[in-house]
């Protein structure tokens, strides 16, 4: 690898340190690489560090998979599930990268026509407050109704976010798959679906509703709309030895015991 970037977003707290401060060990390696703004990126480059929480990854994510340039994640946000490296192991985690011990997994990625994501699509009414009927067509062929606040499509890598907040499975971030999870359905009888990412995923309602794509851009669209997986993928470039359990359990206490406290 000879062309570098690092990605960062100035919005979030301490960005601009680390940024300087992997510029600065990457120029005393005798290596160069491109700053870059979150909301100014271009493509170019063989690696991109990116600098952020998980909404900066995603976004950068979506940008880069269309030129099939892997991504690192270097978390300053809360959760920082697609991060691989924090600000206090900075170094040694650059170490490793450059001494090729990574793996890039690919991630597959939602397409509406313009829109693409990583995480999901969320479906809304535009009545706050109100629940919306949204028509679930797969292949074209109805599936079901549901009467709810929205419905989420989610890819694996998304299934551990807003789906599972809102009661769908968790899923390895390999499977080829999707998972389409109602939100808050007015019905005991709904439940979320995982179907083959080969499947063409269709909602619509009986009136305008909002298209939240990653949870960051949002569109107000009143025809139905069709989801598919989407052409690229993004690569995420991974540590070795990261595991995705290992990450449920220390991000998520995903299986973690309650801790008794001895009251007397």
């Amino acid at each position: 690898m000879k062309n570098f970037a690092v990605c960062f977003n100035k919005n979030i707290p301490n960005s601009v340190a680390v940024k300087d401060k992997l510029l600065k060990i990457l120029s005393d390696k005798g290596l160069n690489a491109k700053e870059l703004n979150v909301d100014n990126l271009q493509d170019g480059f063989d690696f991109v560090f990116v600098i952020g929480g998980d909404g900066t990854i995603l976004k950068s994510a979506r940008f880069f998979a269309k030129f099939e340039i892997p991504i690192f994640g270097i978390n300053l946000g809360r959760l920082g599930f697609l991060s691989q490296s924090s600000k206090e192991n900075l170094e040694n985690s650059l170490d490793l990268i450059l001494q090729g011990k990574y793996v890039i997994q690919d991630r597959i990625m939602l397409s509406s026509g313009k829109f693409t994501a990583l995480n999901d699509f969320v479906i809304k009414g535009c009545e706050t407050g109100r629940t919306t009927k949204f028509s679930l067509k797969i292949n074209g062929k109805p599936a079901g109704d549901y009467l709810a606040d929205g419905m989420i499509i989610a890819t694996p890598t998304g299934s551990t976010a807003y789906g599972l907040s809102a009661g769908g499975p968790v899923l390895e971030p390999s499977l080829k798959a999707f998972v389409i999870v109602p939100i808050c359905p007015h019905t005991l009888s709904a439940r979320p679906v995982v179907v083959p990412d080969s499947e063409n995923i269709s909602i619509s309602t009986d009136g305008k509703y909002v298209l939240s794509c990653d949870g960051q851009e949002l569109y107000e669209l009143d025809k139905e709309i069709v989801i598919k997986k989407s052409d690229f993928c993004a690569k995420l470039a991974l540590l070795d030895g990261a595991e995705f359990y290992s990450i449920l359990r220390d991000k998520l206490h995903w299986a973690v015991p309650p801790v008794y406290v001895n009251k007397f």
